[in-house]
């Protein structure tokens, strides 16, 4: 059994979901608590617009994640999960977010965006360095969305490694692209939830 063969799943969030969605919920809790200290909980249903943005903040800043595992790489979006298995992969891209390109059609993650221009002057000579090979151009260029830097950057990184890994073991073997299945569901339960957020938000506000 070769190591990759236990390597746990990697999950990869941007790197802004974890303030933004703490910060957002402690408004939402503050606000909870203080309504009902001051008002009793029966005045805790006018908040269901201020639930509804906390639920808003985590459903597109820490629900959507990247996750690495012997199977494939699994796309969590807000709407849409993406299973997409390592033979179905011919290509990862970062030009505009980590893009998995197969024949049947390519796939960005929601959680892994290419920086924008702070993100690229943020940049660091290691930032470019120790890469797996594929990532590099000619004359050893690199795309800002690949800096390790970056949260499309980390993610193409353990994407192109465990691939790499994977087709060396013989894990993975070639030629198989155009009959492995690309899976997408919708995400009913977080869809589901939305939805009556939403109802509950409208009706508190005309009530």
């Amino acid at each position: 059994m070769s190591s990759h063969d236990t390597d746990p799943p990697v999950v990869f969030r941007p790197r802004s979901a974890a303030w933004l969605t703490g910060v957002v919920w402690l408004i939402v809790l503050f606000s909870l608590v203080s309504t009902a200290v001051t008002h009793g909980f029966p005045a805790l249903v006018q908040l269901a617009p201020l639930v509804a943005l906390g639920y808003l903040a985590w459903w597109l800043a820490w629900y959507p994640a990247v996750v690495v595992s012997d199977a494939g790489v699994a796309l969590r979006n807000p709407l849409l999960t993406v299973q997409v298995p390592w033979p179905a992969l011919i290509m990862v891209d970062t030009k505009y977010a980590l893009t998995l390109v197969t024949p049947k059609g390519k796939f960005a993650a929601w959680a892994a965006p290419a920086p924008g221009i702070f993100g690229v002057q943020r940049a660091q000579p290691g930032h470019v360095r120790g890469l797996p090979e594929v990532t590099y151009g000619p004359g050893e260029s690199v795309r800002p969305g690949d800096l390790s830097n970056s949260d499309s950057g980390a993610a193409a990184f353990h994407v192109r490694s465990r691939w790499a890994e994977l087709i060396s073991s013989g894990a993975v073997a070639a030629g198989e692209a155009d009959t492995a299945t690309v899976a997408k569901r919708p995400n009913w339960l977080v869809l589901i939830a939305a939805a009556a957020l939403i109802v509950a938000s409208v009706l508190s506000l005309t009530g």
